[in-house]
């Protein structure tokens, strides 16, 4: 049995459309990156100014004496200028800086007026952490914040929510707003309560600080920071010089890393009251 001929414009057709579509199944292959990684939560719009209908989250500071604490301060101004919340140094006699084991540097204190915030003066200072108050910032993006929680080295990261109205009750009984940020990661092995952290930097993804760690709720997996207004008001005069500071790139993948050499450095210190 003899099959018809095909004529050859039909055979070279049929040659070129095999050739071509090799061609391009091989170039797919070869070409096509990776999937990107996917992300928990994107960066959402821009967050508003404050205003009298922010959210309120309220704290009891009781009425008892002031007792001996611990938290976290980070330099501003390689001359010694130092920034902690100030409920850690409110009621302090001697609070001073832990720069090594069994070392402490005494620091004067001055309380910031309508924040919980407190400038802490040494005699000379490590590198300045570079300040990003005036930026604006996004709901959704991630924060990292290194310390001393529980007295011990340890971090924690968190996504901004909001913004809130913190309102202390008892001793120092005030409203200030706030940055509400939801935890999202933290030390391993680090379990329980954040005391300890507060007066460390809410970093950005670029090392800088965009706030002051003052206050967790627990139950909620909430942290709260300064607000940029309040937070750049309290430190004014020290703010030219931190800004041209400058930071470590931070990610979720060396946050831990980058937080030891910040406390190693001691850019980011412990504070401890010696006396009240």
């Amino acid at each position: 049995m003899q099959f018809p001929r095909l004529p050859d414009w039909a055979i070279y057709g049929a040659v070129a459309a095999v050739f071509l579509a090799v061609s391009l199944g091989r170039r797919e292959n070869a070409d096509a990156p990776p999937a990107p990684a996917a992300t928990d939560v994107e960066e959402g719009p821009l967050l508003g100014p404050i205003t009298p209908f922010d959210t309120a989250v309220t704290i009891d500071a009781g009425e008892a004496p002031f007792q001996p604490s611990s938290g976290t301060a980070f330099s501003i101004a390689g001359r010694g200028r130092w920034i902690t919340a100030r409920h850690v140094v409110e009621g302090c006699r001697k609070p001073a800086l832990v720069v090594g084991p069994g070392r402490a540097v005494a620091a004067d204190v001055r309380l910031a007026p309508r924040a919980d915030v407190a400038l802490l003066i040494t005699d000379g200072g490590p590198a300045a952490l570079p300040l990003a108050v005036r930026d604006p910032l996004r709901k959704g993006q991630r924060a990292f914040h290194p310390g001393f929680p529980q007295g011990r080295p340890g971090e924690v990261t968190s996504r901004l929510m909001g913004r809130e109205t913190l309102k202390v009750f008892g001793r120092g009984a005030r409203e200030e707003p706030v940055l509400a940020w939801a935890e999202v990661g933290r030390t391993d092995g680090l379990e329980g309560t954040l005391s300890g952290l507060s007066g460390a930097p809410a970093l950005d993804s670029q090392g800088r600080v965009v706030g002051v760690t003052i206050a967790e709720a627990p139950r909620r997996g909430r942290i709260y920071t300064t607000a940029p207004e309040t937070f750049g008001r309290a430190i004014r005069g020290e703010q030219t010089l931190a800004e041209a500071a400058r930071g470590p790139a931070v990610t979720t993948e060396d946050y831990g890393q980058v937080s030891n050499a910040l406390r190693r450095d001691l850019r980011v210190a412990q504070v401890v009251c010696l006396a009240v």
